[in-house]
């Protein structure tokens, strides 16, 4: 409301001429009392308003409060009715289904005090001016995730093997955990690659040792589970190399003793990467020229998921499939202008995306649900990131990727597709412990009772 131009501007007077005003007020003049309960109302609406907002931070929710704030809360109302993921009462409870809350307690580590990350995620060293991205914690609905804790988890990794399977986001994830479970480890050098490898810009596999448990975290670089091979005599000209839809990966030798083996893929299936660049589908001998992507990728996780239940042993091996990590590109893609670079916070409420519009996300979800209601579904479990990751549309790379020389780069080539570190993947390193740990509670009570394991509580993490 604008102010009436021959009213006195108050805040504009000296303080002098102004209490002379007041003076002239007769209000003011029959009793001082007024004066008292001008202070009093001022000191009441103070107080509505000291209550308001602590009510606000502890997430009470007013008539007609809008859901898409109710996310900003570390300690919200239903604190009270969660149980505990890992209790008895947590089997049924969905991980993935719950909401961002912040968390002063975090980041788990500092990227200055990880030496096992690329110089691509260390975005705080490579400029970003905001730490917002770090302070994030995954809450789940209706129960709690047990807090990472690295010492716990190496331990129980004593003389065993992880190794993930993947492309760069899965290489993302490998560095986060490294980072995570390196936290608890003073001499740094007792953790080392194998071969001597460096791990910047390095392609094929890296496998790090750390010498205190004799166990190893490795990554083998497959942005195809199949494997990619040269065309077949008499292919069209058009075929530079093709994708063997029904065959594994040559590496894959390499992943079925694992102790738990990660999987994801999904970022490479797409036009560019495949047919555009001369790639084809290849089933037996013959190309499938006219075959869609879409088709391909259906055909190759279900070549992945017959090649879990048939070669890889579940009493040795733990599988965990992890879904696929929306990218947040806006205005375009990698390579004309597509921008992420002005978001500081997580979308607040559900993603404005549905997850069927992501058909890597869609067809994984169909084969894996087609597997679900048979035994072979007690053979792995489902890492299922996709919405909660949808929400994170500040927690990548953007400008802060070429190191701390060259970043921040051309507003033109912004990398919204990996993740700052610390950041968005060590939740779903977060979530990978939980579910190893029920995973293993859950296998040692049917082994006590000489039962078949019960898996049923992976159910609801394919919907």
């Amino acid at each position: 409301m604008s102010k009436d131009p021959s009213e006195p501007d108050l805040e504009a007077m000296p303080f002098s001429d102004a209490f002379k005003k007041f003076k002239l007020l007769k209000f003011f003049e029959p009793s001082s009392g007024v004066l008292g309960f001008f202070f009093v109302s001022v000191c009441v609406i103070l107080c509505f308003f000291y209550l308001d907002y602590r009510a606000a931070a502890k997430g009470f929710r007013f008539s007609g409060q809008s859901e898409r704030y109710m996310w900003l809360q570390s300690n919200g109302s239903s604190k009270d009715f969660r149980v505990e993921f890992l209790g008895e009462e947590g089997r049924e409870c969905d991980v993935f289904d719950g909401d961002w809350v912040w968390d002063e307690s975090y980041p788990l580590y500092q990227s200055n005090g990880c030496p096992f990350l690329d110089e691509g995620f260390r975005c705080s060293e490579n400029g970003r001016p905001d730490l917002f991205y770090t302070k994030w914690r995954w809450q789940p609905r209706y129960c709690n995730l047990p807090r990472f804790d690295a010492k716990l988890m190496l331990e129980k990794l004593q003389d065993k093997r992880v190794v993930f399977v993947g492309d760069s986001i899965g290489r993302n994830q490998w560095e986060s955990f490294l980072c995570m479970l390196s936290s608890v480890i003073p001499n740094k050098d007792s953790i080392y690659e194998v071969n001597g490898n460096p791990i910047t810009k390095h392609k094929g596999f890296l496998v790090f040792k750390f010498k205190d448990y004799n166990c190893t975290v490795e990554y083998y670089r497959a942005p195809f589970p199949v494997l990619q091979s040269r065309p077949p005599s008499g292919a069209s000209q058009k075929v530079r190399t093709t994708l063997r839809l029904d065959q594994m990966d040559w590496n894959s030798g390499k992943w079925r003793d694992a102790d738990m083996l990660v999987f994801n893929t999904g970022h490479w299936w797409n036009y560019e990467k495949t047919i555009r660049g001369g790639c084809y589908f290849q089933e037996g001998a013959e190309v499938k020229m006219e075959m869609s992507v879409e088709d391909a990728y259906h055909r190759s996780i279900e070549t992945v998921v017959r090649w879990i239940d048939t070669v890889v042993n579940p009493n040795r091996t733990q599988v965990i499939f992890r879904t696929y990590a929306p990218v947040h590109f806006r205005g375009g893609d990698w390579k004309n202008g597509g921008n992420c670079h002005l978001e500081t916070l997580p979308e607040p409420a559900s993603s404005l995306v549905p997850t069927g519009s992501w058909s890597q996300y869609r067809i994984a979800n169909s084969v894996l649900s087609a597997f679900s209601n048979t035994s072979k579904a007690m053979k792995f479990i489902v890492l299922n990131v996709t919405q909660l990751t949808a929400r994170r549309k500040d927690g990548h790379s953007s400008l802060y990727y070429l190191g701390p020389k060259l970043s921040p780069a051309s507003i033109r080539r912004q990398d919204c597709s990996h993740w700052c570190l610390p950041g968005v993947p060590d939740t779903w390193n977060e979530l990978l412990y939980a579910l190893f740990l029920k995973h293993e509670r859950t296998t040692t009570l049917n082994a006590s009772t000489n039962s078949m394991p019960d898996m049923s509580w992976n159910n609801s993490l394919l919907q």
